[in-house]
Protein backbone atom coordinates (compact mmCIF):
# COMPACT_ATOMS: atom_id res chain seq x y z
CA UNK A 1 0.00 0.00 0.00
CA UNK A 2 1.80 3.25 -0.81
CA UNK A 3 0.18 5.42 1.71
CA UNK A 4 1.31 8.98 -0.53
CA UNK A 5 -0.55 8.11 -3.36
CA UNK A 6 -3.84 8.42 -0.80
CA UNK A 7 -3.30 10.47 1.78
CA UNK A 8 -2.04 13.87 0.11
CA UNK A 9 -0.46 17.06 1.40
CA UNK A 10 -4.01 19.80 2.30
CA UNK A 11 -6.11 16.82 3.98
CA UNK A 12 -7.62 18.11 6.46
CA UNK A 13 -10.25 17.25 9.37
CA UNK A 14 -11.98 19.26 12.31
CA UNK A 15 -13.41 18.08 15.28
CA UNK A 16 -14.99 20.74 17.79
CA UNK A 17 -17.00 21.02 21.47
CA UNK A 18 -18.30 23.50 23.25
CA UNK A 19 -16.41 23.16 26.77
CA UNK A 20 -18.21 22.05 29.71
CA UNK A 21 -16.98 21.14 33.03
CA UNK A 22 -16.31 17.75 31.87
CA UNK A 23 -13.75 19.22 29.36
CA UNK A 24 -12.00 21.30 32.57
CA UNK A 25 -8.62 21.14 33.81
CA UNK A 26 -9.67 20.53 37.41
CA UNK A 27 -12.33 17.88 36.16
CA UNK A 28 -9.19 15.95 34.17
CA UNK A 29 -6.61 16.24 36.87
CA UNK A 30 -4.19 19.04 34.52
CA UNK A 31 -4.98 22.02 36.62
CA UNK A 32 -6.90 24.29 39.18
CA UNK A 33 -8.47 26.34 36.92
CA UNK A 34 -11.93 26.21 35.03
CA UNK A 35 -10.88 26.02 31.30
CA UNK A 36 -10.10 23.63 28.84
CA UNK A 37 -8.23 21.50 29.57
CA UNK A 38 -4.93 20.68 27.61
CA UNK A 39 -5.60 17.01 27.59
CA UNK A 40 -8.96 17.78 26.09
CA UNK A 41 -7.46 19.78 23.41
CA UNK A 42 -4.60 16.90 22.62
CA UNK A 43 -7.97 15.07 22.14
CA UNK A 44 -9.33 17.22 19.54
CA UNK A 45 -6.35 17.45 17.47
CA UNK A 46 -6.46 13.69 17.59
CA UNK A 47 -9.60 13.39 16.49
CA UNK A 48 -9.02 15.66 13.63
CA UNK A 49 -6.34 14.26 12.30
CA UNK A 50 -8.44 10.82 12.43
CA UNK A 51 -11.45 12.32 10.18
CA UNK A 52 -8.81 14.13 7.90
CA UNK A 53 -7.29 10.56 7.03
CA UNK A 54 -9.12 7.75 8.34
CA UNK A 55 -11.45 7.50 5.73
CA UNK A 56 -9.32 7.09 2.81
CA UNK A 57 -7.52 4.32 4.58
CA UNK A 58 -8.15 0.80 3.19
CA UNK A 59 -10.38 -2.01 5.05
CA UNK A 60 -8.06 -3.39 7.76
CA UNK A 61 -5.74 -0.48 7.97
CA UNK A 62 -6.13 2.63 11.25
CA UNK A 63 -3.91 5.23 11.96
CA UNK A 64 -1.75 5.74 15.69
CA UNK A 65 -0.90 8.34 17.20
CA UNK A 66 3.05 8.36 17.75
CA UNK A 67 4.44 12.02 17.97
CA UNK A 68 2.14 15.32 19.22
CA UNK A 69 4.69 18.65 20.06
CA UNK A 70 1.73 21.26 20.67
CA UNK A 71 1.57 24.49 22.68
CA UNK A 72 -1.80 25.14 24.20
CA UNK A 73 -1.36 29.32 24.48
CA UNK A 74 -5.06 30.69 25.59
CA UNK A 75 -7.56 29.80 27.83
CA UNK A 76 -10.71 28.58 27.18
CA UNK A 77 -13.72 29.29 29.78
CA UNK A 78 -16.33 26.87 29.89
CA UNK A 79 -19.50 27.56 27.68
CA UNK A 80 -17.21 28.54 24.60
CA UNK A 81 -16.81 26.77 21.35
CA UNK A 82 -13.84 25.12 20.34
CA UNK A 83 -12.48 23.94 16.99
CA UNK A 84 -9.61 22.04 16.17
CA UNK A 85 -8.45 21.09 12.56
CA UNK A 86 -5.22 18.92 11.69
CA UNK A 87 -3.79 19.09 7.97
CA UNK A 88 -1.69 16.67 6.48
CA UNK A 89 1.52 18.00 5.80
CA UNK A 90 3.31 15.14 4.38
CA UNK A 91 3.69 11.34 4.31
CA UNK A 92 6.71 9.18 4.37
CA UNK A 93 6.44 5.48 4.35
CA UNK A 94 3.56 4.68 6.89
CA UNK A 95 3.87 7.95 8.98
CA UNK A 96 1.61 10.65 8.27
CA UNK A 97 2.53 14.64 9.41
CA UNK A 98 -0.02 16.78 10.10
CA UNK A 99 -0.31 20.82 11.23
CA UNK A 100 -2.85 21.23 14.20
CA UNK A 101 -4.36 23.70 15.53
CA UNK A 102 -7.09 24.71 17.65
CA UNK A 103 -9.40 28.33 17.83
CA UNK A 104 -11.62 29.19 20.41
CA UNK A 105 -14.60 31.67 19.60
CA UNK A 106 -11.69 34.41 20.25
CA UNK A 107 -8.40 33.22 19.72
CA UNK A 108 -6.04 30.77 18.27
CA UNK A 109 -5.16 28.75 21.22
CA UNK A 110 -3.22 26.36 20.44
CA UNK A 111 -0.69 24.41 17.78
CA UNK A 112 1.62 22.12 16.56
CA UNK A 113 2.93 19.10 14.77
CA UNK A 114 1.26 15.56 15.31
CA UNK A 115 2.32 12.31 14.01
CA UNK A 116 0.44 9.19 12.96
CA UNK A 117 1.87 5.51 11.81
CA UNK A 118 -0.45 3.46 9.89
CA UNK A 119 -0.98 -0.21 10.82
CA UNK A 120 -2.56 -3.34 9.96
CA UNK A 121 -5.13 -4.05 12.56
CA UNK A 122 -5.13 -7.32 13.03
CA UNK A 123 -1.23 -7.55 12.84
CA UNK A 124 -1.14 -4.85 15.71
CA UNK A 125 -3.61 -6.66 18.05
CA UNK A 126 -1.64 -10.25 17.52
CA UNK A 127 1.54 -7.82 18.97
CA UNK A 128 -0.02 -6.19 21.34
CA UNK A 129 -1.54 -9.80 22.69
CA UNK A 130 2.19 -11.28 22.96
CA UNK A 131 3.27 -8.43 25.50
CA UNK A 132 0.25 -10.21 28.16
CA UNK A 133 2.40 -13.59 27.50
CA UNK A 134 4.64 -14.51 30.36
Amino acid sequence: MELATVLTPGLSGHAGLVVGDEHTAPRVGSGKVRVLATPVMINLFEAAALEAIERLLPAGYQSLGTVLNVRHIAATPVGMKVRARAEVLRVEGRTVFLKVEAHDEKDLIGDGLHERVVVNVEKFSLRVQRKLKP
